[in-house]
């Protein structure tokens, strides 16, 4: 055994935790142990993610007692008056002990600790900050990841993940919590209060407020609507959202409907994920549903799926999602004379530049950021009384509907979408039908996503090679066309390949992003994921499409095109 990693075992077994956890150490085989305790469980710029589980490097009530204490430190110091938290958590095994814990230390800590009475969706807690005045947050999820992980996210005033200084700020003071004597772990379980179905109420009143047109789910409110929540928190409150809205026939993956940490009907619960849908999938086709929606644990992501243009079900990905449900915002809001001047929308770097080019076209303003909702709130924040956000969105399945909220909010989505279905069945069109509108109009985009994991000690250490090895030797050309541009988001540069120069990207933070531009206009990003062991690859290339009868065709050749560059770069 290493020694450094012999040490940490140590103290842990020579600590005041728990006998059932020093048992479970003990018993351990040494490749589990080293696993389980060669680093602390890191906590970066979001908070806390990893395998649940005994040990420094796992979630468990050691570590997020840890980060708690840490954050309540940070928040004791640096914020004066009244200081009131709140908790939420998902369906995830553990995650209603995890909040509990959590909701203690913070009261020990001083402070009124509001915790929702059961499990309800991210941008619940996000709204919840908002509306009850609090100056931090946390909620107890692993989103998306595989039924091994839980998660701890942190949040600020504004209802987003904490940013710069504050991100910073409560890590160093994590940083100095080393042993399980220094949390304060009760005494103050008065100072923590139930957050019941009224917030519920409150939130779905903001949803409904949030509709463009509800005369047209008033017209189509018998739209067959299929929802799966894939085990989580979405049951909570998607139901009572769309019957708010006026949606009367909303069928329920009854498989799916009861929340359940193991996630037993999936191997990921994930809606990006063709697996995780497949029984919805299954109960749209029997139904002759006009669309399926599905969200992930925390209800913070949604996946779709419609029938295309030659009646098969499809799922679309998260850039034709957003595509489709941007345009609808935006030609409605224009068509309505609600636009305005100051009006703008966010979306992230690796997502569709499509984006960019319909609301350029309508004069929208189209603000590009890092990866991460904390990003696309951070300036909604900046722009406060200045311009008005209307909507932004990433790739990954996340999009937000007005500024209420600052997190990606699938329960909004699902609104969203659902009466942009109901919209385009009034005008006698399916989704698909408008997809391929919008395609013809401003041109054929599509994107595609390879994702390489690297498990265990050494992933990271492959992961930061791949990058340097991109930095270092990028390619020179990609399936025969050149690479003009070479856009670093950590050393902030763009670089002109052709003569050389170099100019500097005006973001305010940095990210180890490498996206590379060919001569033909297509796009190739690569991203380490910030919250698992993998690296991501984004692909974006396009075409004219001068008629939807060429769309086959022009999709096949898009599709042959990714596939030669994933093969030109070996990336599988």
């Amino acid at each position: 055994m290493d020694a450094a990693i012999q040490q940490k075992i140590d103290k842990w077994l020579n600590s005041n935790i728990d006998a059932e956890s020093k048992a479970t150490i003990q018993a351990m085989s040494d490749d589990d142990k080293a696993d389980a305790f060669y680093k602390d469980l890191e906590f970066g710029t979001g908070g806390l993610r990893g395998i649940m589980g005994v040990g420094s490097n796992r979630m468990n009530k050691y570590t997020i007692g840890f980060a708690t204490q840490g954050f309540a430190n940070y928040i004791n110091a640096n914020v004066s008056g009244e200081k009131n938290i709140a908790i939420a958590h998902d369906s995830r095994n553990n995650s209603r002990f995890f909040a509990e814990t959590v909701a203690n230390i913070f009261a020990a800590n001083g402070m009124q600790v509001y915790l929702f009475s059961t499990l309800r969706p991210t941008p619940m807690l996000s709204f919840a900050i908002r509306t009850l005045g609090c100056v931090a947050g946390v909620v107890c999820t692993a989103s998306h990841n595989p039924k091994e992980y839980n998660g701890y996210k942190a949040y600020w005033n504004d209802g987003a993940q904490v940013m710069p200084p504050h991100d910073k700020g409560i890590i160093d003071e994590v940083s100095k919590i080393d042993s399980v004597e220094a949390v304060k772990w009760s005494g103050a379980e008065h100072q923590v209060h139930t957050i019941d179905e009224s917030m519920d109420e409150k939130y779905v009143d903001m949803l409904k407020k949030l509709s463009l047109q509800p005369e047209k789910i008033t017209a189509q409110k018998d739209l067959k609507i299929v929802y799966t929540s894939i085990h989580g928190t979405g049951i909570t409150v998607v139901p009572k959202a769309l019957a708010a809205l006026g949606f009367t026939y909303v069928t329920i993956v009854e498989e799916q409907k009861e929340p359940n940490g193991d996630f037993p009907t999936v191997v990921y619960p994930n809606p990006e994920e063709k697996e995780a849908m497949s029984i919805g999938l299954k109960k749209a086709i029997e139904l002759d549903a006009d669309i399926l929606l599905g969200t992930d644990p925390d209800a913070d992501r949604v996946g779709i799926a419609i029938k295309n243009h030659k009646g098969d079900w499809v799922l679309m990905n998260g850039n034709q999602t957003g595509v489709l449900l941007f345009n609808y915002v935006v030609e409605t809001r224009k068509a309505l004379g609600l636009a305005q001047p100051n009006d703008f929308m966010c979306k992230t770097i690796v997502t569709s530049p499509l984006i960019d080019v319909f609301a350029a076209a309508n004069n929208l303003e189209c603000i590009n950021t890092l990866t991460g909702f904390k990003f696309i709130a951070e300036i909604i924040k900046q722009q406060e009384g200045i311009k008005n956000f209307i909507c932004g969105g990433e790739e990954s399945f996340g999009y937000m509907i007005g500024d209420k909220v600052r997190d990606k909010d699938a329960v909004a989505s699902v609104c969203m979408i659902c009466e942009m279905a109901a919209a385009a069945k009034e005008e006698g069109k399916s989704m698909f039908d408008k997809l391929i509108d919008i395609y013809v109009k401003y041109g054929f985009y599509k994107e595609s996503l390879v994702s390489i994991t690297k498990k265990g000690m050494n992933g990271a250490a492959e992961i930061n090679a791949m990058m340097k090895q991109y930095r270092e030797n990028p390619p020179a050309t990609i399936i025969g066309q050149k690479v003009a541009q070479i856009h670093d988001y950590q050393l902030q540069t763009k670089l002109n390949v052709a003569d050389g120069s170099i100019t500097k990207i005006d973001f305010p933070h940095k990210s180890n992003v490498l996206i590379f531009f060919t001569e033909g206009g297509d796009m190739i990003a690569a991203r380490p994921s910030g919250t698992e062991p993998k690296i991501k690859f984004y692909f974006s290339v396009k075409e004219t499409l001068q008629s939807k009868a060429d769309f086959d065709k022009v999709d096949e050749m898009l599709n042959q095109k990714v596939d030669a560059i994933i093969a030109d770069m070996q990336l599988k």
